[in-house]
């Protein structure tokens, strides 16, 4: 880490560093876009309604082109509407906003229903010899992606009806979710003076940061704060929970799907059977968490860690990262990879494409926004000064830098499957935490790195698993068993996190609660596998490059410039990746496995065991 000169307090909170989201209007109102968009809707349903299978390549191009226009507009106008949301989810201003645009979105959208299954009730072969011209080109996967869901479509009535309710019935449950868990607040004690009994009142996200620190008894007040935190409202989230459980059953079972997860492997374009593959394979291996924090105990002095020491720093002390040393690390990270890479994430900081600073109200987490093609992304942080922090900028600038190689693409093509998606993200953090790792001589200070690196896979292959195994619980659940009470959801929680960690980590009585502010259990439901599918992909990509040095280069690029024009296996060969080969996981697997047994050697040559 660099030494400043001095830390300002602007540097430390990146207080400073806000996103500018006017751009994205150009100047207009908001009604000029839902206007021109439900005006658009009406023209390309009376113009090509009934009328698909007529179309030759050039006029199927002509409509792509109208949809693509159409997609644009509400791009934009949407994104606009749920980056402002998401600085501050009590504003009703910004909620007022939302809620105009979804639902105007909605309406237009009932418009254009008949297309999808005019086409997919299209011959094979006369959809193989349209795909053939060139003229569509810009379309022909996505094309192809909407003959996947053939199986599962309504008649068009019951498609308008779903469309129409969709803005009133998950949608809504979704914000109110976001807006519940934006306002959790927890009084959280000075980290400055761990003995002290003053507490000051925060956000959850400056609460979950307490975590890393070393001290454990703050360690230990901070998880009792999250704790009472999240009690006041834990009820209403549960019902929350259960009802949108009960909307997806009701969807699937309407959609004929299998299992609550096809549904979300068919939109990865991924087999429930490679899914469960992935699944099996990491399950099978959670001999690795369970290891470190053994491990971990030992080099904390402790008989046995419980959960809220999971994430405890193993530094000797706990180090701040001010915005500017952040900002230096992960540009340089980047840059010692691909100079056009690096330019690119500077970008972000500097172009006010990003939005760092925690705030009242704020969204938690952290994301990546791809906007629309014409656009650029945007990014958002919680900055909190931890090493972890710096991970993460690097995480969601790799999405970021991800989504600009491939706005060439276009609109249909831009965003890739879930599951590919934090390929790029993951190896950007893996880049950065090498590059650190190659600086450091000291053994403590190697030990403490090789620590993170670890952690950072187990949090993103292991415990995203073992997310996805309490999703297919309490969605079992649900469809069997009937509405899931706050303690069921409790215990379903519990025993997928023990299954993970063994008898390495005590699960407290209060973490039980803790499932209860994961957004992506709400929103996405199913999509917490595509991190773990996405690290050891990344990781697998990784080693390639260690192999072949600047060689790799084009070819991830290459593949990154791809976007989801290409079907997974298709971009995974690029970088020379086989992903339908089950075997695959295993091999990335063992890169973790070595991860840990570099940390395990360090910790050794650090003389933090006994």
């Amino acid at each position: 880490m660099t030494n400043a000169p001095e830390i300002t307090e602007e540097d430390l909170t990146a207080s400073a560093i806000a996103w500018d989201l006017e751009p994205l209007l150009n100047g207009k109102e908001i009604d000029e876009f839902l206007d021109r968009a439900d005006a658009l809707a009406e023209e390309i349903e009376a113009d090509f309604k009934n009328r698909i299978s007529e179309l030759d390549a050039g006029g199927l191009a002509t409509l792509m082109e109208k949809f693509a226009e159409y997609e644009e507009i509400l791009g934009r106008v949407g994104s606009y509407a749920g980056l402002k949301f998401s600085e501050n989810t009590t504003d009703p201003a910004n909620g007022a906003r939302l809620a105009k645009v979804e639902e105007r979105a909605t309406r237009a959208q009932t418009h254009l229903v008949f297309f999808e299954l005019e086409w997919s009730a299209l011959d094979e072969a006369h959809v193989e010899g349209l795909l053939e011209d060139e003229r569509l080109e810009f379309c022909t996967h996505y094309l192809r992606n909407i003959r996947r869901y053939r199986e599962h479509l309504l008649t068009e009535p019951e498609e308008k009806l779903l469309t129409e309710k969709s803005v009133s019935g998950k949608a809504a449950w979704v914000r109110l979710f976001d807006e519940l868990t934006s306002a959790i607040t927890v009084e959280i004690p000075n980290p400055s003076d761990p003995e002290s009994s003053e507490t000051t009142v925060a956000g959850l996200e400056q609460g979950l940061s307490l975590l890393q620190h070393p001290d454990r008894e703050l360690r230990r007040r901070a998880a009792e704060a999250i704790t009472e935190g999240l009690a006041p409202g834990l009820k209403t989230r549960a019902y929350v929970f259960n009802t949108l459980l009960l909307d997806k059953s009701v969807d699937d079972r309407l959609r004929t799907y299998d299992s609550w997860i096809s549904s979300r492997n068919l939109a990865n374009e991924a087999s429930d059977e490679s899914v469960q593959a992935l699944v099996d394979a990491v399950v099978a291996r959670y001999d690795i968490p369970q290891r470190w924090y053994s491990l971990k105990a030992k080099v904390l002095g402790l008989d046995r860690l419980a959960d809220y020491d999971r994430m405890a720093s193993v530094a000797g002390d706990e180090a701040q990262f001010t915005w500017s040393e952040a900002r230096e690390i992960v540009l340089d990270s980047y840059a010692s990879f691909s100079p056009e890479m690096s330019e690119v994430a500077k970008r972000f900081m500097d172009d006010g494409w990003l939005d760092a600073p925690v705030r009242p109200g704020k969204r938690p987490g952290a994301f990546c926004a791809y906007t629309v093609p014409s656009h650029h992304p945007y990014v958002l942080l919680n900055w909190t000064s931890k090493a972890r922090d710096v991970s993460t900028l690097a995480h969601e600038l790799g999405h970021g830098i991800h989504a600009w190689l491939a706005r060439d693409q276009g609109i249909f093509h831009q965003s890739t499957p879930l599951t590919l998606a934090e390929t790029a993200s993951v190896f950007g953090e893996t880049v950065t935490t090498n590059a650190l790792l190659s600086r450091l001589d000291d053994p403590g200070a190697r030990f403490s790195l090789l620590a993170e690196i670890l952690e950072g896979s187990i949090a993103t292959v292991f415990r995203q698993i073992a997310m996805n195994r309490f999703e297919d619980a309490v969605h079992t659940s649900r469809r069997e068993e009937g509405e899931i009470s706050p303690d069921r959801f409790g215990e379903l929680w519990a025993q997928t996190q023990e299954a993970m960690l063994g008898h390495s980590v005590e699960i407290t009585e209060g973490y039980r609660t803790w499932w209860s502010y994961i957004p992506h259990f709400i929103g996405t439901p199913g999509y917490v596998y595509a991190y773990s599918y996405g690290q050891l992909l990344a990781l697998s990509v990784y080693s390639r490059f260690e192999v072949n040095g600047d060689d790799f280069v084009p070819a991830y690029i290459e593949m990154l410039s791809a976007g989801g024009s290409k079907s997974p296996e298709e971009l995974g060969a690029i970088v020379g990746c086989d992903l339908g080969n089950p075997s695959f996981w295993d091999a990335g697997l063992e890169i973790v496995a070595g991860q840990l047994e570099a940390a395990e050697a360090a910790a050794l040559e650090a003389g933090r065991l006994s």
